[in-house]
């Protein structure tokens, strides 16, 4: 899962990106609302937190540009100002949750995990698709009740497939999604390939459909005929 923190208080945008990368999340990060501008016109997130006060200005004006963009990544507002005309203008604006400062890690990544699930996956833990059982958690794959062996990558793409079912997923946007946005700058994209083809071979070898279809010169798409 990919998400983006837009915070200026260089202590706590460390301590929030290690813990979440730490968790298993791609954690990219900018301090200024003019870097993040940049960020959410290029790339697409899972997850947004948001502080308020930034350097360059109000992080309303993120919310508007969001909204403007018909873009649709959870927001979650992290902000010291802890007044109930502040938090109303915030889910006014789009946000999808409000947490004050200080806060603990443990409370931050919970509700980052809840706001995913509501997002992504109906609320669930678990997702299920056919034959195919994926705790989101634990990060482990059940193909017909047994385990099978994958890594937490492979987890991740297949998530990314299956929450985006039946749309054409570009090469470039699975390497955005699997390793941050420095995936632009890479000579090639090879390993979305590899890892497509190991998770077909994984699922194929444990006696499941063929769901990853190839869309050729587009991508990759999640489709159950």
């Amino acid at each position: 899962m990919k998400l983006l923190l837009i915070e200026d208080e260089l202590e706590l945008a460390h301590s929030i990106q290690s813990y979440l990368t730490g968790n298993d999340f791609i954690c990219e990060w900018v301090i200024n609302k003019k870097m993040a501008f940049e960020k959410i016109s290029m790339y697409e997130y899972d997850c947004i937190l948001l502080d308020l006060m930034l350097p360059d200005g109000s992080g309303f004006d993120i919310l508007k540009e969001l909204k403007s963009q018909n873009k649709t990544e959870g927001v979650i507002i992290i902000s010291a100002k802890d007044t109930l005309e502040t938090r109303i203008e915030g889910f006014h604006f789009g946000a999808d949750d409000y947490l004050t400062k200080p806060f603990h890690l443990s409370e931050l990544l919970v509700r980052i995990q809840a706001l995913i699930r509501r997002k992504n996956f109906k609320g669930n833990n678990t997702v299920i698709h056919q034959e195919i059982e994926i705790d989101i958690l634990a990060k482990t794959l059940k193909i017909k009740g047994k385990f099978i062996d994958i890594t937490k990558k492979e987890i991740d793409l297949l998530l990314y497939l299956i929450g985006n079912e039946k749309k054409v997923l570009s090469k470039s946007a699975i390497a955005e999604h699997l390793s941050g946005d420095m995936a632009d700058m890479l000579d090639n994209h090879d390993f979305v390939y590899a890892h497509i083809k190991n998770v077909k071979n994984k699922l194929r070898m444990a006696g499941c459909n063929d769901y990853i279809k190839t869309v050729y010169g587009l991508g990759y798409k999640w489709q159950h005929d």
